[in-house]
């Protein structure tokens, strides 16, 4: 993507550079890639279902790297607890926050006040001390921005629902709590690495659809709020 801040993904250059890319955060300490096959699946998907153009390779980087301001989108994951993360990665991803960055948090462990959670919520309160991160509701913009979902999946489903942190009316970090990382990841032989239960198929098709729902919103922002996008979305689920 272009260098300047989050411009709208069509009006960007043309070519390679134009594609949305799958940026994920990598960090020291606990484990920062659970997942290692997360990204590439969910762009085939994405690619396959929607007029996004995306690039199928993962881009990593750390939180204190200013090529962050380049990617819309931030996918980050663990599953064990960390260290807490240094100043300059505190106000560099502060920043790309505050300039309209979207940051999906994975927490494939699920449990709540241990490990991966219990860092994720303290390094949210350092980032953040005047918020909190609150329940989205069910009408929020993530749950519609292009299929209409009605609770949060991924392979597990240990919370209905997603956590996040508003700043001006936007979601800008997104959490869950339901491993979507282990719903979409396939192996290199193109075999589903982990079981998605209690919904087995069904659950893992709805996480895909929460994924690219995510990406559309930190895509697209508010606009699908408006309520004449429904009967599109709804003729979507047909």
């Amino acid at each position: 993507m272009g260098s300047f801040l989050f411009l709208p993904h069509h009006i960007l250059a043309m070519g390679e550079a134009s594609k949305f890319t799958f940026a994920q955060l990598e960090y020291s300490g606990g484990n920062w890639n659970p997942r290692p096959h997360v990204g590439k699946r969910l762009m085939w998907e994405l690619t396959k279902r929607t007029s996004v153009e995306a690039r199928i390779d993962t881009v990593i980087f750390r939180a204190d790297d200013v090529k962050i301001f380049e990617y819309p989108f931030l996918y980050m994951s663990g599953d064990q607890e960390f260290p807490p993360f240094s100043e300059k990665e505190m106000s560099n991803l502060k920043l790309y926050l505050e300039f309209g960055g979207t940051l999906l948090i994975d927490d494939c462990l699920g449990k709540s006040d241990f490990g991966f959670d219990k860092s994720i919520r303290r390094e949210i309160k350092r980032l953040f001390p005047d918020k909190l991160l609150e329940k989205l509701p069910k009408d929020h913009t993530i749950f519609k921005s292009f299929y209409l979902l009605n609770q949060a999946y991924g392979r597990t489903i240990e919370k209905s629902y997603l956590e996040g942190i508003t700043i001006e009316n936007r979601a800008a970090i997104i959490y869950s709590q339901n491993d979507l990382g282990g719903a979409w990841a396939k192996d290199p032989l193109g075999s589903w690495e982990y079981q998605v239960i209690p919904g087995g198929e069904t659950q893992r098709s709805m996480a895909f659809r929460l994924g690219i729902n995510i990406i559309m919103y930190a895509l697209t922002g508010d606009y699908k709020q408006d309520q004449v996008h429904l009967p599109f979305i709804l003729k979507r689920q047909m």
